[in-house]
């Protein structure tokens, strides 16, 4: 009878491993090397020599007792094994920074930077989840990120983000953990004298009438507005197309285009005249907005406190209408 897989990995050489904090110091090279996917650049990202990277690469090797990256004159990729490597490395990386950053939380309070990704019509909604998490915890830095839906998602997923914002209810999310926060509500966004301006609200066939600058079709915004507009059985084919707000709202602002943006967007960008915001309606539309995070236990200090935050912010909001 052959013996059972279990006792064969069992009687396998014993790997020579480094110890913990060397590891995970190669584990950051080869994470950093799978982002640029160039030595030179990965080098550089990490403020070390790039023979350096080399060598740390090739004793995470050895230790391993794999190739995990397909050699040449330049970087050609990851080996299959480089690959499952990737998985471990992300998530070994990840849980080591989690106990660094609550044992440094348990001596002295909040601090390190917390990670944002928000899709386009949700940045200018950032700073009211922001601003007061910050007041609360001082030592706390941001970086706030404009990505797509899927991005998002697929940044969480990488521990590339702590957290992001984003659609709830219109594609699957995977496992997350969330925090409702608003919904959308869709207006047209037009100048004074523009036809449908005068108007106190538009159908979205309407709507599909006019020249329009819309967000471009990666975007999970412009999916949305394409699937009202089909089930108004009408289309539209935008005259701009483009990944900013901001660039659609200087559009707007000539004259010459309308939109079809959030209220909460409109809201806060301080729409003034000439520019109108109408609301949209057959069907009023409205989808969720809210805060995602890694369905992981434990969640860091920081993920945690800004969970709560969230809900707070979440509160307010439904307060606020």
């Amino acid at each position: 009878m052959p013996k059972p897989a279990r006792q064969a990995v069992a009687l396998a050489p014993a790997m020579d491993l480094p110890d913990l904090p060397a590891m995970i110091d190669k584990l950051d090279y080869f994470l950093a090397l799978a982002r640029a996917r160039h030595f030179g650049k990965a080098a550089e990202e990490l403020g070390i020599a790039q023979p350096t990277l080399s060598a740390g690469i090739k004793q995470l090797e050895d230790s391993l007792g794999v190739m995990l990256v397909k050699r040449g004159s330049r970087f050609q990729g990851l080996t299959p094994e480089g690959e499952q490597v990737l998985v471990w490395a992300r998530r070994i990386v990840s849980d080591a920074s989690a106990m660094k950053d609550e044992m440094r939380a348990a001596r002295h309070g909040l601090s390190g930077r917390l990670r944002i990704a928000a899709i386009p019509t949700a940045l200018a909604m950032v700073p009211a989840l922001t601003t007061p998490f910050r007041e609360k915890h001082p030592g706390v830095t941001f970086t706030v990120l404009s990505r797509t839906s899927v991005e998002v998602l697929s940044m969480l997923g990488n521990f590339d983000i702590d957290a992001g914002i984003t659609y709830l209810d219109n594609e699957p999310l995977g496992r997350v953990v969330s925090v409702p926060l608003y919904s959308e509500r869709y207006q047209l966004i037009t100048a004074a004298g523009n036809p449908l301006s005068d108007r106190v609200q538009v159908t979205w066939k309407e709507v599909a009438e006019l020249p329009l600058c819309l967000l471009t079709p990666d975007m999970q915004n412009r999916r949305i507005i394409d699937q009202h507009l089909a089930a108004a059985n009408v289309s539209t084919r935008p005259t701009l197309e483009s990944n900013s707000m901001i660039v659609l709202y200087a559009h707007i602002r000539t004259g010459k285009w309308s939109s079809i943006m959030p209220l909460n967007l409109a809201e806060t960008l301080g729409l003034i005249e000439p520019v109108r915001a109408i609301p949209i309606v057959e069907p009023d539309a409205s989808h969720v907005v809210g805060l995602v995070a890694a369905q992981r236990e434990p969640r860091t200090p920081l993920v945690a406190a800004l969970l709560d935050e969230a809900m707070a912010l979440a509160g307010a909001f439904a307060a606020s209408r």
